[in-house]
């Protein structure tokens, strides 16, 4: 991988010139869509920018220091050095991949779907597994997660959920996750102690901010309230304030249940029901959304992208970029970060 192309600090500086120069034409104020996108890009940008020379200054007194040390050895200045190499290592990694967040929709907050695929029990268990991996990984880093739909398994697990996890770059550390991910392991729902496979879907998109135009026809939504139901006290709401969106054009359906008023319910609903028509109307090269009829969401299951091996062996490989490690219950932990940027420097052309 080229430095130069993880590094493009001229172009960023002519990507931030350009926005800002738009930023001083008379009509920019006057358009809040259009303005909240490109002020937020620049805050982006100059964010990018700093921690780049933050870290070039540090590289030069590395290189100063290092210099002192050729013409007078000191024993408790080559420590010093060492361990701050040791820092701007791990400086220089963080910004790479935050330079590689460059995508039109990375900086968004994300909206994330675990379903379960044939197994019963089996496979709904491993969605709560995938559910409790996820949650972990965006408290230790610093995301917020609400869950907005949840439907609790008959005997164990959950057949589906519904998240969202806000900050910043959510979707663009999350976007690599799509996919089909795999279980392998001895099942605890079998009393004959037999080793299973199962199959789990993860659905990730860009949470649609304001400044995004997306024209739905209110005639072709089918609104339907119910109860809301789950896996416990949480999950409980004795009035009908859960709200599900059938866009029927393309079959989409999207829920939400966990908000307080039937209101809140329906716009967060409508949020995640852009957030979907946008992705499959980009996918398919639609110019509107009226374009899409009968979408079909299948899930191959023979396609999945990351493997989770707990018996005859520990394993966790994805197939994408070949990155493994051997200690699966720290990744069920959440500790993802390794395989979030192995994918994130796989797709750089």
């Amino acid at each position: 991988m080229k430095s130069e192309i993880l590094f493009d600090i001229a172009k960023l500086e002519q990507n931030l010139k350009k926005l800002e120069e738009q930023t001083t034409k008379p009509d920019f104020w006057s358009d809040v869509q259009n303005n909240s996108s490109i002020l937020k890009q620049i805050t982006s940008l100059k964010s990018k920018l700093d921690s780049y020379k933050k870290v070039e200054i540090e590289l030069d007194n590395l290189c100063e220091l290092n210099d002192l040390l050729k013409s007078e050895s000191d024993e408790d200045m080559e420590k010093e050095l060492l361990k701050n190499i040791s820092v701007i290592e791990k400086s220089v990694e963080k910004l790479e991949i935050a330079t590689l967040l460059s995508d039109k929709y990375d900086s968004n907050n994300a909206i994330v779907t675990l379903h379960p695929g044939a197994g019963g029990t089996e496979a709904q268990d491993w969605v709560q597994m995938l559910y409790r991996m996820y949650t972990r990984w965006a408290n230790s880093n610093g995301y917020t997660v609400e869950e907005l739909d949840y439907l609790e398994g008959e005997e164990a697990g959950i057949k589906s959920v519904t998240f969202s996890v806000s900050g910043e770059y959510a979707y663009g550390y999350l976007k690599g996750e799509q996919g089909v991910h795999r279980l392998v392991r001895i099942s605890p729902f079998d009393a004959g102690g037999r080793r299973h496979t199962s199959f789990a879907s993860v659905e990730v998109l860009p949470e649609i901010t304001e400044d995004v135009q997306i024209d739905i026809n209110p005639d072709d939504l089918r609104i339907d309230t119910y109860r809301s139901s789950g896996a416990g006290g949480q999950h409980i709401n004795k009035t009908s304030s859960a709200v599900r969106i059938t866009h029927i054009p393309t079959g989409i359906v999207v829920a939400c249940q966990t908000e307080r008023s039937q209101i809140q319910n329906r716009e967060t609903a409508m949020k995640m029901l852009k957030s979907k028509l946008l992705a499959i109307k980009e996918k398919e090269h639609k110019d509107t959304i009226d374009e899409l009829k009968g979408i079909q969401m299948d899930i191959a299951w023979g396609s999945q992208i990351r493997s989770y091996v707990f018996c005859p062996y520990t394993l966790v490989k994805d197939h994408r970029t070949n990155y493994e490690v051997g200690n699966v219950e720290s990744v069920m932990d959440g500790n993802l970060n390794d395989f979030i940027d192995a994918y994130l420097k796989s797709i750089v052309k």
